[in-house]
């Protein structure tokens, strides 16, 4: 049997299998909204079999977007479309995560296809972008100021709302992002941290921030539903975050309600040296795994169905994430699932397309 197509249990929300989509920034709303964009995207690959889609980085705050174009949640309008895609995953078989988010000094820049650099205000862009420190991601990004207290309580609050809007729009899953660079993994490094308050210096005050958004969002969150946090396991850079505060980490975001710990890397500082290739990063979601003793999800170069077989089956992470792969083959699921002798469900209307 197929440890990958074995279904897997979190709380009460139990995914058909051990593959999800990864969050992909898609660029493509106005003010926050989603749109037929995001209803297709998302869809296909529940149509496609994944057991797990995670949608895009969802803005807490407006000023804590990506670029102009990010997906929002900040506010009650965003959530009836949202809905509109939520009910359609489902009704595929697949579960749904919003991943809440907050993009720190990495805002207000522009979308990939259009080049690099700070976005003004003239062209959709802002002055307020805030981070712990005032110090700049490289020198084509926007200054940050330095949150006060009661920005940083404005912070929290904006994920605690955004929670109660994921469970409105019908999001069976919540992911946290504190990954790549953004606010919250802002806080968690020292390189990017240089505080001497509460939220600052050692490691336990640079971790209050997110165990603080945790437990905020877990208050209006249902027992019942998954609660998961995205990190980048290690900065790959001289004195930054490394795997064993991330184990640290893990050990205290367990008993605040989070199941897993999706593991990524990187993407804090223009310095770093990662040695990228495929699975490059399954070392990080294991030693977390067996060291915290809490799921997570290896992501990372993961493109054959053997070699996601074998993360699963050897112990090394509970979920693959997957994210360009799956762009180039939305139904990679299927095909995989075929490939290793697992027998799964199809669509009926792509029955006839089915390998026998």
């Amino acid at each position: 049997m197929s440890a990958l197509f074995t279904p897997f249990p979190l709380r009460s929300v139990t995914l058909r299998n051990r593959v999800g989509v990864s969050p992909m920034c898609q660029y493509s709303s106005t003010d926050g909204f989603a749109n037929a964009w995001h209803l297709v995207h998302l869809g296909g690959f529940a149509t496609g079999g994944a057991g797990l889609v995670i949608s895009e980085a969802a803005a807490v705050l407006p000023e804590g977007r990506i670029s102009p174009h990010d997906l929002g949640i900040w506010r009650d309008e965003h959530v009836p479309m949202l809905r509109e895609i939520t009910t359609f995953v489902r009704a595929q078989g697949a579960a749904i995560a919003v991943q809440l988010a907050h993009a720190g000094r990495k805002a207000s820049t522009k979308r990939p296809w259009e080049g690099s650099g700070t976005v003004p205000p003239a062209d959709g862009g802002w002055t307020n972008v805030m981070a712990p420190s005032a110090l700049r991601f490289s020198d084509t990004y926007p200054e940050p100021v330095a949150l006060d207290l009661d920005g940083i309580t404005r912070v929290i609050e904006a994920f605690r709302d955004a929670a109660r809007r994921s469970f409105d729009a019908g999001f069976q899953v919540i992911e946290l992002h504190a990954a790549h660079g953004y606010l919250l993994h802002e806080f968690l490094s020292p390189l990017s941290n240089r505080r001497t308050d509460a939220y600052g210096g050692p490691f336990e005050n640079r971790v209050r921030l997110l165990r603080e958004v945790t437990a905020a969002v877990r208050s209006v969150w249902p027992d019942e539903l998954p609660l998961l946090v995205r990190i980048s396991a290690t900065d790959w850079a001289e004195g930054g975050w490394t795997a064993e505060d991330s184990v640290r980490l893990a050990r205290l975001l367990l008993p605040l309600g989070v199941d897993l710990i999706d593991c990524s890397s990187g993407g804090l500082v223009t310095h770093q040296q990662i040695p990228v290739g495929p699975s490059y990063q399954v070392p990080l979601a294991e030693q977390v795994r067996r060291e915290a003793g809490i799921a997570t999800a290896a992501v990372g170069m993961i493109t054959e169905p053997q070699q996601a077989e074998a993360i699963v089956a050897s112990g090394q992470a509970d979920l693959v994430l997957m994210a360009r792969e799956l762009l180039r083959h939305p139904h990679w699921p299927l095909s995989a699932a075929h490939a290793l002798g697992a027998d799964v469900a199809w669509p009926r209307q792509y029955e006839r397309a089915r390998p026998r």
